[in-house]
């Protein structure tokens, strides 16, 4: 496609969003459902005013005018019998009469008012009823009683002229009256119709709306939701070569295109990663063939090189016992540097061998209480303790999972350690302390002795690394390595306290038990031998 025509696409429908879909569709629906409010409404308005009108305006106007009707023909009665035989009570449903003629017409010109047509009916039947009244009723009315009045025979024929018109002035009312009442109830039932209609239109409309809505949700948003899911299930299911097909709104083709972008650089890295666990397998081979080389030179170090060491120690002392004063007093230096060589080395190999057990042969992971390890470490340097006028104080010590040589070992080193260097003219001062500190236990050993310079910090952890010369402090320089590695087989860390000045420090924290995938443990070269 050319990028005019992309652009052309992403101007039309086809490029436009899942939320501009349901902004478009929702103001559709809402116009829709406005309008379709606004004619309801609309009927129900004119249902209610046509309801109204007939019922508060048109039936009792009708009723009222009937009513009107009777009272007027009340009076016609009266005053005829009171003309005809002059008696008195032929006066009162004449007077009742009139009263009630005024009542009603003053309710049909309330409830008829606005009505220009049917107040004009009103006031022809009000202008007949005062034309009749005037020249007939009250002229009767007012003749003495007891006899006939003369004028009840003498206006005879005017009076039944005038009631005529009476009579066709309230027959018209009463037409046009119930004309309105029909034309009133019609309109109010073709209304009601037009009503039924139009909110059964309405709830079709609805329906259809919705099932629009729900048609254009699933194949706008749903299947393209299902299909993308369905694409991602092949993927992670192993199938990392299978494309994504984006489809559905604009956003929705761009989602599909990132996860298929995802996907490819996906498919990059996997035979990157893959090309790397090549070549790590091929050096974890090479690790494994150098493991097992190491494993052949402790085995070397620990049974070979022992037993050619013993003769030379053995032979050298009893040259120097059996020759020593008899020679040239160079002789007797030579022989005495042969004899602490030979020392020398037997204690480095004992050394290298206690090193490259830690983790092998000692793996007896047991609860171990570490006041009672330091107690019988103190016990066994006790000796070295006395002499040099240490005072060594600890801190309650807790119990964990460990095993207990290495633990022996540890302190071992460490006290050992904090009673050598010590300061010439100065006995040693060496305290333990123990903390819980989140999910381990962190210890310190202080001593007032000559101390650790900050450049040296790391430097005293690895093998063979010493800071003085033997004829200063003796020692092979494996104490603080075995110690690292003893305290990292159980899940710590140690290190050298740079910002203690009046001595040494170091701080070790410990598991309270065992990591879940501690050192593998190996065959102690020191125990096997194959020729």
């Amino acid at each position: 496609m050319t990028g005019e025509g992309k652009r052309l696409r992403e101007r039309g429908p086809s490029g436009w969003t899942t939320r501009r879909w349901l902004r478009v569709g929702t103001a559709v629906s809402l116009i829709v459902l406005a309008l379709l409010g606004t004619t309801g409404a609309w009927i129900l308005s004119r249902t209610e005013s046509l309801s109204k009108e007939l019922v508060d305006v048109r039936s009792p106007a009708l009723t009222t005018a009937t009513r009107l009707e009777s009272a007027v023909l009340n009076q016609e009665t009266g005053i005829r019998g009171y003309g005809l035989t002059g008696t008195p009570d032929f006066l009162t449903p004449y007077r009742e009469g009139a009263a009630e003629q005024e009542s009603r017409t003053a309710q049909l010109s309330a409830l008829l008012a606005g009505d220009r047509a049917a107040l004009a009916d009103l006031g022809t039947v009000r202008d007949a009823v005062t034309r009749w009244q005037e020249r007939i009723a009250r002229p009767i009315a007012a003749t003495p009683p007891g006899s006939p009045s003369p004028l009840a025979v003498e206006r005879a024929a005017e009076g039944k002229t005038t009631f005529d018109a009476v009579r066709a002035a309230l027959d018209g009312q009463q037409e046009r009256l119930r004309a309105e009442r029909v034309r009133t109830r019609d309109d109010l039932m073709t209304t009601m119709e037009v009503r039924n209609w139009v909110f059964g239109a309405i709830a079709v409309l609805i329906v259809a709306l919705t099932a629009l809505i729900f048609e254009g949700l699933r194949r706008g948003i749903n299947e393209p939701l299902d299909r993308l899911g369905a694409d991602a299930r092949t993927i992670a299911g192993g199938d990392f070569d299978h494309p994504i097909t984006p489809s559905g709104p604009a956003d929705l083709r761009r989602l599909g295109e990132e996860i298929d972008s995802m996907r490819r650089r996906l498919v990059r890295e996997l035979a990157f990663t893959e090309e790397a666990r090549l070549r790590l397998d091929a050096q974890a081979a090479d690790l494994q063939r150098s493991n097992a080389e190491l494993e052949q030179f402790a085995y070397v170090a620990s049974h070979d090189l022992q037993e050619p060491l013993r003769k030379v120690s053995s032979f050298t002392q009893l040259l120097q016992r059996r020759y020593g004063g008899q020679l040239d007093s160079r002789a007797d230096q030579y022989i005495d540097f042969a004899v602490d060589g030979a020392n020398r080395m037997q204690v480095l190999i004992n050394d290298l061998l206690d090193f490259s057990r830690v983790g092998r042969l000692h793996n007896a992971h047991q609860s171990v209480d570490l006041d009672d390890v330091l107690e019988r470490t103190l016990s066994a340097l006790s000796v070295g303790i006395e002499e040099a006028g240490a005072v060594i104080t600890h801190d309650p010590l807790p119990t964990l999972v460990a095993d207990p040589t290495q633990m022996g070992m540890l302190w071992q080193n460490l006290i050992g350690n904090a009673v050598k260097f010590r300061r010439p003219d100065e006995a040693p001062r060496i305290h333990v302390t123990a903390a819980r500190e989140g999910g381990l236990w962190r210890f310190t050993v202080t001593d007032n002795g000559i101390g650790i310079a900050p450049e040296y910090a790391d430097k005293v952890f690895v093998i063979f690394q010493r800071l003085h010369t033997k004829d200063v402090y003796s020692g092979s320089g494996i104490g603080l390595a075995m110690c690292k590695k003893i305290v990292e087989f159980h899940g710590g860390t140690i290190a050298v306290d740079t910002e203690y000045r009046d001595g040494a420090r170091i701080t070790f924290t410990l598991a309270p038990e065992p990591p879940e995938t501690p050192l593998p443990a190996a065959a102690d070269p020191g125990t096997e031998r194959t020729g």
